[in-house]
């Protein structure tokens, strides 16, 4: 069984892979033996970050530059992985850029800041990363969604406070890659490409989590009582990135503690 999860001699493109919920999804795909290519908008911390990882888990580990709200960026991206590793054999949309704020407040920038930040960046990289896919006639795309792609924030979380405040622009954009991923799966499937989402959700930052108040109020919205820690998130990863998920396509997969099936 232990094959079935094997992710030796894949290569596998992951953005925003030095941020909280990033590195350890990083982690977990070094750890089955993937050669990672990490993506940040700082050089030094997204090489530092993969020579760290080829270091403990002896792969083949990168870390580039590229923004993804920049299409020049990821056309040259991409083409330097394929150059350098042959193939992308897993993508996965980790990167979100976004915006604080009340919705009444909102103008025209603002708004469209969070919408470029999540879905745009995944229709970009998705995109350029599909040619190369279909010539392989074979690959896993997994997005990072949220569980508030699929459900309302409950105001009562956040007590009208802006620092902590779910903009609306968020949960727009992450229920937008949910159906994304859907259309990805219906059209690609015929190259062999899968195409999936995972939803985490409530997985607060470090700086978040000194707020012992609203971790509280997070965790009592919880079947299971309590925040989400990062490594939780490398098993699904793992999964969908490797052959044991070989029929699985079109999914959202949530990772909430059971938040959403109250």
């Amino acid at each position: 069984m232990g094959d079935l999860f094997d992710l030796t001699g894949k290569n596998v493109l992951i953005t925003g892979g030095t941020g909280h919920l990033g590195s350890a999804m990083c982690e977990g795909l070094a750890a089955y033996g993937a050669n990672v290519i990490l993506t940040s908008t700082d050089y030094d911390r997204a090489n530092r970050a993969a020579e760290s990882l080829s270091d403990t888990y002896r792969t083949s580990c990168s870390g580039i530059k590229l923004d993804f709200t920049y299409p020049g960026d990821i056309e040259q991206g991409v083409n330097r992985i394929v150059s350098e590793f042959g193939s992308i054999d897993v993508l996965v949309n980790n990167a979100c850029l976004g915006t604080m704020g009340f919705l009444e407040d909102f103008d025209n920038e603002t708004w469209d800041i969070g919408i470029d930040g999540s879905i745009n960046g995944v229709f970009r990289l998705t995109q350029k990363v599909l040619s190369q896919m279909k010539t392989q006639k074979k690959g896993s795309i997994i997005n990072i969604a949220s569980m508030y792609g699929m459900i309302a924030p409950n105001p009562a979380l956040y007590q009208g406070d802006v620092t902590l405040n779910n903009p609306a622009n968020y949960g727009a954009g992450k229920a937008a890659i949910i159906q994304f991923t859907r259309y990805v799966a219906a059209y690609y499937a015929k190259y062999g490409i899968r195409s999936n989402s995972i939803s985490p959700g409530s997985f607060p930052n470090p700086a978040v989590q000194q707020n012992k108040e609203f971790v509280g109020r997070l965790s009592e919205k919880s079947m299971l009582g309590r925040i989400g820690q990062p490594d939780e998130l490398k098993g699904i990863l793992v999964l969908l990135a490797s052959d044991a998920s070989s029929y699985i396509t079109g999914q959202n997969i949530c990772v909430d503690g059971g938040w959403t099936a109250w």
